[in-house]
């Protein structure tokens, strides 16, 4: 995750289904893919680090006490290049890839006003 999204230590991430993809959770760990300023990055989040899950609308959601088991390191973020994030998504299935090129696209909601 590119530095600039993390704020006092947290980082804040969007899971809905159209943000994130190949998203798995199992009982030790998150795995997703999700893009930041427009570059993919695979990530990998321990179970244990996740603070809260809530939605931003409304502010619903659980928050989750932080387990003292003398594991830090566990919590301690490491920084990879673009590069390395750039190269696991590139080993995609061709199952992984829409079938319908116009499928996977989204219309800007955007105009440029003068």
């Amino acid at each position: 995750v590119p530095t600039q999204h993390i704020q006092n230590g947290q980082i804040v991430l969007n899971i809905l289904p159209s943000a994130v993809g190949n998203m798995l959770m199992g009982n030790e760990v998150i795995t997703f893919n999700a893009r930041f300023g427009g570059k993919p990055f695979a990530l990998t989040v321990p179970i244990k680090a996740v603070l809260a899950i809530y939605a931003r609308e409304n502010g619903a959601g659980t928050m989750f006490d932080a387990e003292e088991d003398g594991d830090e390191d566990s919590h301690q973020l490491e920084a990879v290049s673009d590069a390395e994030g750039m190269q696991q998504d590139e080993h995609t299935t061709p199952d992984d890839e829409p079938t319908d090129p116009n499928k996977g696209k989204k219309v800007s909601h955007l105009r440029v006003v003068k």
